[in-house]
């Protein structure tokens, strides 16, 4: 009865577009077939036949702009963007509290190469250690990154306040003379304080807008015993920026004075205070590069490049091939004071 019913709907409907399309003006009909752009054609489309709505999460949109990226002119103002729906911006983006989400990259480098191996750590209250002079340059990169709201519209409307927690390790897993030991990892926990921008406010010059702003207090150690202890507490203030299918992120730290105690007081001087994140999303693939710098050292600091592409394209928030380049200092806390230059070739692990 459920297969007949459903072949009568379709029959139904074949026959109303037949009557529209006859309706219509042939010529018309022949312009929008013969258009080479879909999106245009089915714009046609809609202008003949009426547009259908279609739900996509809180908004109603045409079917011809629902898939539109963000920034191509096709988007309603207040649309959901990558940003947005991240950060969960836009009221219709609001998920609840103590929902469990990823934060940055979850991914594993099976092949990770470093050109200058930090065998001797040491730091100025630290000078020097025994080293481990069978560390090799190939090893493996791991990192874990998840984050949970932890309360919605705090202070301001819309301003939610979030939990994350990062660890992120070195794993010598190809050096079987020293039974594969895990180099370092850095344990971060962090509280973000994220306040969206009204557009009223947000719009900028050139189609950019800012999005959001972010302040943050957080922990980076590495967990480890003198003389290989290090550590730092810091907040921190940024703004997240929009444009299409390009991001921009400009943050600046604060490191807080930890007393006599501080295993690495020269910390920032190479790692430095100011980090701005430009990505692009053109579609499967993303692609973003980190600056990080000291303002009154621009010759420290350092540079990543990372890139990401779905090993499926019918499934791209599934496991996405990864490319890691870096060169500079503070790849790891342990490593804070070493310059370094490293690729890395592996898996994102899962997003969600």
């Amino acid at each position: 009865m459920a297969t007949r019913q459903s072949s009568a709907r379709r029959c139904i409907f074949a026959a109303g577009l037949a009557l529209l399309a006859t309706a219509a003006d042939a010529q018309t009909v022949a312009a929008c077939r013969h258009e080479a752009d879909s999106t245009r054609r089915l714009a046609c489309y809609d202008r003949l036949f009426g547009e259908p709505e279609h739900a996509v999460g809180s908004e109603i949109l045409p079917p011809d702009v629902s898939g539109a990226p963000a920034g191509s002119g096709l988007l309603p103002p207040d649309a959901s963007t990558p940003l947005s729906v991240f950060w969960e911006l836009e009221p219709g983006d609001k998920r609840g509290p103590f929902i469990v989400r990823t934060y940055q990259p979850n991914f594993l480098l099976p092949v990770h190469y470093t050109s200058n191996i930090n065998r001797h750590p040491f730091s100025p209250t630290h000078p020097g250690t025994d080293g481990q002079n069978h560390y090799r340059r190939q090893e493996a990169k791991l990192q874990i990154s998840l984050r949970a709201k932890m309360a919605e519209n705090v202070l301001l409307p819309h301003a939610d306040l979030w939990f994350a927690y990062t660890q992120r390790s070195l794993w010598q897993v190809w050096n079987r003379r020293d039974s594969a030991p895990f180099r370092s990892t850095d344990y971060q926990p962090e509280a973000i304080y994220v306040v969206p921008v009204p557009r009223s406010l947000g719009t900028l010059p050139a189609d950019w807008r800012l999005r959001m702003v972010q302040l943050g207090l957080a922990h980076q150690s590495n967990g480890q015993s003198d003389p290989l202890s290090r550590s730092w507490n810091y907040v921190y203030a940024g703004a997240a920026f929009e444009r299409g299918d390009f991001l921009l992120q400009v943050r600046g730290n604060h490191r807080l004075q930890e007393g006599n105690g501080d295993d690495n007081p020269d910390l920032t001087r190479y790692i430095g205070d100011t980090e701005i994140t430009a990505s692009w999303l053109p579609g499967p693939s993303t692609a973003s590069l980190t600056w990080r710098s000291n303002r009154k050292s621009l010759s420290r600091g350092s540079l990543q490049a990372d890139w990401t592409y779905p090993v499926s394209r019918e499934q791209p928030t599934g496991l996405r091939w990864y490319v890691q380049l870096f060169a500079g200092y503070g790849e790891t806390l342990l490593d804070y004071n070493r310059r370094q230059a490293s690729i890395g070739l592996g898996l994102t692990l899962f997003q969600f």
